[in-house]
């Protein structure tokens, strides 16, 4: 398989040369190539398009176009900005924050995300996670048994490209909730570390694995 690569690469850049790359021989009758024009610049996305593209940026490509996509409003909580078929739903940048900040995570985390941000809407955050634990321990508050994933990106200092929604400057998060995992269970550190995989509150249903790498 090795023998072939000089002659696939000597194919695909003579398939890819430009006129520039012609030899010398070139018949003199040859037309001359056509001045290519100026590209014109991308127009702008529209907000709705350029919000969505943003808030799944953090999300691997292959569950971009899917992906369902809430917007927070002023006093109506969440909006839907677009329904997806896909597993993940992904939440906008709060344009009342100064810090960019978007996430998706898997929809089997809805029930547990959702019941979190209504304890916060009536002005509660001590016991956000004392109040959660204690339904799903009761079983009136559902949280997957699987594994399920949250990707998020972050930044003080992030730009998003008009034209396709491209996020750079932002800090990627990786997460997998898996609840009750513990050490014993999972074979990883419960110590957080800044180049590598650890367990974030261990033995709870909010236990989940953090994938952290230095950048």
């Amino acid at each position: 398989m090795r023998r072939l690569l000089p002659c696939v690469l000597l194919i695909a850049l003579s398939a890819c040369a430009s006129p520039d790359d012609a030899p010398e021989d070139a018949p003199e009758d040859s037309a001359p190539p056509s001045e290519a024009s100026a590209p014109s610049p991308a127009e702008p996305m529209s907000t709705t398009d350029l919000t969505v593209a943003a808030s799944v940026a953090a999300l691997p490509e292959e569950f971009r176009a899917s992906a369902s996509v809430h917007e927070r409003t002023d006093g109506a909580g969440l909006v839907e900005l677009r329904s997806g078929e896909g597993p993940y739903i992904c939440l906008a940048d709060d344009p009342a924050d100064d810090r960019f900040h978007v996430a998706c995570y898997h929809e089997s985390l809805e029930p547990f995300m959702a019941r979190g941000r209504a304890l916060r809407a009536e002005g509660r955050t001590s016991d956000v996670d004392s109040v959660r634990f204690a339904e799903v321990e009761a079983g009136t508050l559902p949280m997957p048994s699987h594994p399920a994933a949250l990707y998020s990106l972050s930044g003080d200092s992030v730009s998003v490209d008009e034209s396709t929604g491209a996020v750079t400057g932002a800090r990627p998060l990786y997460v997998v909730y898996i609840a009750y995992a513990t050490a014993e269970t999972t074979g990883l550190p419960t110590t957080p570390t800044a180049d590598g995989p650890w367990l974030m509150f261990p033995g709870t249903p909010k236990a989940h694995i953090m994938f952290t790498s230095q950048m």
